[in-house]
């Protein structure tokens, strides 16, 4: 079902509101891992800083502050697959080097609220 979603070349696309800010170019799949070229667009500054601390979070093993940075992510920010349809749950993380990985699902996560 979902694997035509990862064919190398699909374009899955992030969005703040209405605005498209990102363009994810599939280069292939490590389960339950997309990977992707990242094409910047317009509206993306503001949430590169974001995603630069949830790196530098999991690089550091601080699982607070990148569940913070997830939060605020995911509060801000929605994910469609190739076809357009909304992406129910992601976890998506944009490199420096202009790679991306996410893992999706089709239902949202079971997320405990603290």
């Amino acid at each position: 079902m979902g694997n035509l979603h990862l064919t190398p070349g699909t374009i899955w696309r992030l969005h703040h509101g209405d605005q498209e800010i990102a363009r994810l170019t599939v280069t292939g799949a490590d389960m339950p891992w997309t990977q992707a070229e990242v094409e910047i667009l317009s509206g993306f500054e503001e949430f590169r800083s974001v995603f630069a601390e949830q790196e530098r979070a999991i690089d550091e093993e601080d699982w607070e502050r990148a569940d913070a940075c997830y939060s605020q992510i995911r509060s801000a920010l929605t994910l469609t697959f190739p076809d357009g349809s909304l992406v129910a749950e992601f976890m998506l993380h944009i490199h420096e080097d202009g790679t991306a990985g996410w893992r999706w699902h089709d239902e949202p996560f079971d997320v405990v609220d603290q």
